[in-house]
């Protein structure tokens, strides 16, 4: 069933368009704008040129989610191959099915929401133009990665992100941003050149790159030992990306230094990258050698669940000095170890768990660094200590709204049923109950009781960031400052000796001390109330109505761990 019927070829248009336009679109801002369009300033311009790009880029995107064939999402739609380097059999070989289109549709989303936001508050740094390439780069990127059906291809768009990433971080970040940015693209670097021998192995083994050939022929074309190989060289890669305990210690770091956009397309779509590696490749291409490795990557991702967790709770702490978007970046460690245990289930629907999560988290997640970086923005600081402690009304009294919104994501980020994070995680859990022919039971039994132990550890963390930064510290009484109560009198100004009045001093009248101040801060803008309120409508949209997502990617998983057959 299609919702509008469009032809094969304008399906195919549309997703070229898509991966192609944001490229072309950062080329164009590099270059002068034309005098008529230049509004109140070339900056604006340029600005305003990459809403004008994401947003044809998220309206393409939109109109082929719905000429996409929903009867069929394990068929590989909008498809174009052309033969590209024939030496190597490397073909431009694009399309799209159940899995790759949510992800493609969130993608598109989140950068025209992180263009808008930029065009209303601009980066503070150089110049607009390089800013607005970088992203449109980086959207590029992302999308060939979710797009692309050719092994080679499908590495070149997962390392076409990391030089737009590092250079928004190192230039637009905050404190310590290059030496955040370099951490970030060594660690990414490393683990990609161990990847690629991965996917050359399987390439040359197997005689060819098709990833939908791979797919059908089930790993059947290649050894045991070339799949393990393959699965342990390409699972580093991806595994810094997504990232997994102990590869993740980029990550908190390039998250605090980076600007808001920066971390929203980070944790929004980047780290999805690596997760939808391990489901489009190494799962239906190699799953013997995915088999051998299931039970440790299992074992990390409980691992970095719960370390996420502990981490979380440490910066929550009074005194700790946590920085709040930190906090949020190590959350993320937790969350994309639920990611990995339910791929390392191997069953549907762990991996439909995985999937359903991957996109929750880039909702939350995303929405999370939004308000972040407004609170920042507000406060001048993410400090914790500082947030709790500024006033004793905190968000709720300064600014209701955002603090109401604040809490919010935070309810949904901890797994609150009715929202978008619920259903991930107890499709993962249920996974990791009765894992896959072969695997252990009762490792993944004790797996799924520790993931289920690190929920618990995120409503804790979770609930105290919202009791601190949105209500404020409860200040003792023995702390308050010594003036005197409302309804006790006030001294009168007498002499020594009682006498009475003094000269110098005059009585004072006993009117109520007023209330400790609170200044309030501006609240929810018009703007961000744009940005934002998407982001807020799908995760409630995704926590109550779960089939949209789950129709989309259950027959392409049960397709693809079948070996091809639907």
């Amino acid at each position: 069933m299609t919702v509008i019927d469009i032809s094969p070829s304008v399906m195919q248009f549309l997703l070229a368009f898509i991966v192609v336009a944001p490229l072309l679109g950062a080329v164009a801002a590099l270059l002068p704008a034309p005098p008529g369009l230049k509004g109140k300033g070339p900056d604006q311009a340029v600005l305003r040129h990459g809403v004008t790009v994401t947003g044809a880029v998220l309206i393409a995107a939109i109109v082929l989610a719905v000429g996409f064939d929903h009867d069929h999402p394990a068929t590989m739609q909008a498809t174009t191959d052309i033969s590209w380097i024939p030496a190597l059999d490397v073909r431009i070989h694009l399309g799209i099915d159940g899995i790759s289109l949510p992800l493609l549709l969130l993608t598109a989303l989140l950068t025209f929401l992180c263009a808008l936001h930029s065009y209303f508050k601009p980066p503070e740094g150089p110049s607009p133009k390089a800013f607005t390439a970088l992203v449109l780069v980086l959207e590029s990127g992302t999308l060939a990665t979710f797009a692309v059906l050719d092994l080679l291809l499908f590495f070149l768009a997962f390392e076409m992100v990391l030089i737009p990433m590092y250079f928004l971080i190192a230039r637009w970040g905050g404190d310590q941003r290059r030496a955040a940015a370099w951490k970030f693209i060594l660690y990414t670097l490393l683990g990609s050149v161990v990847m690629l021998l991965g996917l050359l192995l399987i390439g040359l083994r197997s005689g060819t790159f098709d990833m939908v050939a791979l797919a059908t022929d089930n790993g059947r074309g290649l050894t045991t030992s070339v799949q393990v190989i393959a699965v342990l060289a390409i699972g580093v890669g991806l595994a810094v990306k997504t990232p997994m305990w102990p590869l993740h210690s980029w990550l908190p770091d390039a998250h605090t230094a980076a600007p808001t956009v920066g971390s929203v397309l980070l944790a929004g779509v980047m780290l999805k990258m690596g997760t939808y590696g391990f489901v489009r490749i190494l799962l239906p291409i190699a799953p013997d050698g995915m088999r051998t490795f299931a039970p440790y990557l299992a074992a990390f991702a409980v691992v970095g669940i719960v370390y996420g967790s502990l981490a979380c709770l440490a910066l929550a702490r009074r005194g700790a000095k946590g920085d709040l978007k930190r906090l949020i970046a190590y959350s993320s460690v937790g969350h994309m170890g639920f990611v990995l245990l339910g791929i390392a289930t191997m069953t549907p629907t762990g991996v439909n768990g995985a999937l359903f999560a991957n996109i929750a988290h880039g909702l939350i997640t995303g929405l999370l660094f939004f308000l972040v970086g407004a609170v920042k923005d507000r406060y001048g600081t993410a400090d914790l200590d500082t947030l709790a402690g500024a006033t004793g009304a905190a968000l709720y009294g300064r600014a209701p709204r955002l603090g109401a919104l604040l809490a919010f994501a935070a309810v949904a980020s901890l797994g609150l049923p009715g929202l978008a994070g619920f259903w991930g995680e107890m499709l993962t859990l249920f996974g990791a109950y009765s894992p896959a022919e072969g695997l252990s039971r009762p490792a993944f039994r004790t797996f799924m009781a520790i993931g289920a132990f690190g929920t618990l550890l995120t409503a804790a963390y979770m609930l105290i960031v919202v009791r601190r930064v949105c209500m404020g510290e409860h200040t003792p009484h023995s702390q308050l400052s010594p003036a005197a109560p409302a309804d006790a009198p006030e001294p009168s100004g007498t002499d020594p000796s009682g006498a009475g009045p003094s000269a110098t001093t005059a009585p004072r009248p006993a009117t109520p001390q007023p209330a400790a101040t609170t200044p309030q801060l501006a609240d929810i803008q018009t703007y961000e109330a744009a940005t934002w309120t998407p982001l807020a409508a799908l995760t409630v949209l995704a926590g109550l109505w779960p089939a949209v997502l789950l129709g989309l990617t259950d027959p392409a998983v049960q397709k693809l761990l079948a070996g091809g057959k639907s």
